[in-house]
């Protein structure tokens, strides 16, 4: 069973999603600990609440130093023992250093269909480029942001009448779950690097198609 360390800095519903499927009885992870940079978290108390150890790692008191932050973060893997990192809305950037010495070992969601919609406002860029299909990408980190070889991806339709924060609302219940979902593929041995391309011993859905609009 793979020990698992969740990044988080806000609210943590998709650290709460891989701590309750972590606790199915074969689930090839455990969360060992969530670890935020931000003190006011309030992902931490959720953590708390399903008595998963917590530890803030203020980030604003190393200022730009990246470097220095991460060395702290590394000693707290070290000491739990970390095998693999899940990102669940950690807003702080790494270094190549840092990426590179968990290549392969930790994972990032992001709420597009990747590579589409990187960066910020996903939702206003799907909306705004009229796409008609959007969802949510599980992917490696790499030391270019929202980048790395895909795992998973979720998809949903987009409505005439959607606005971000409904398109948001409908992704957020994709992300629940293809992240615990990918992860319980990564930790099981069911994945591997291929150059920038991750091979999956998984199949597709039996249900793969996903048509949108849909004409009667």
């Amino acid at each position: 069973m793979k020990r698992v360390a969740i990044l988080i800095s806000g609210r943590g519903s998709n650290m709460t999603a891989l701590v309750e499927a972590a606790k199915a009885e074969g689930f090839p992870a455990e969360t060992a600990v969530v670890i935020s940079n931000k003190s006011g978290a309030e992902g931490l108390a959720r953590a708390r609440a399903a008595g998963i150890a917590t530890l803030v790692i203020e980030s604003k008191s190393f200022g730009k130093d990246r470097a220095a932050f991460e060395t702290r973060l590394q000693s707290a893997l070290d000491e739990n023992r970390i095998e693999l990192i899940c990102l669940a809305g950690f807003m702080r950037l790494f270094t190549a250093e840092f990426v590179q010495r968990w290549h392969g070992r930790m994972l990032n969601i992001h709420p597009s269909l990747l590579p589409s919609f990187p960066g910020l406002d996903p939702h206003g860029q799907a909306l705004r480029a009229g796409v008609k299909i959007s969802g949510a990408t599980v992917h490696f980190v790499i030391a270019e942001t929202d980048a790395g070889p895909i795992v998973m991806q979720g998809a949903v339709a987009v409505r005439g009448d959607d606005t971000a924060e409904t398109l948001a609302a409908r992704v957020l219940e994709i992300e629940h779950r293809i992240y615990p979902d990918a992860l319980r593929l990564v930790a099981s041995g069911g994945t591997r690097l291929d150059g920038d391309i991750c091979k999956t011993s998984a199949n597709a859905s039996p249900d793969d198609s996903l048509i949108s609009p849909s004409v009667i």
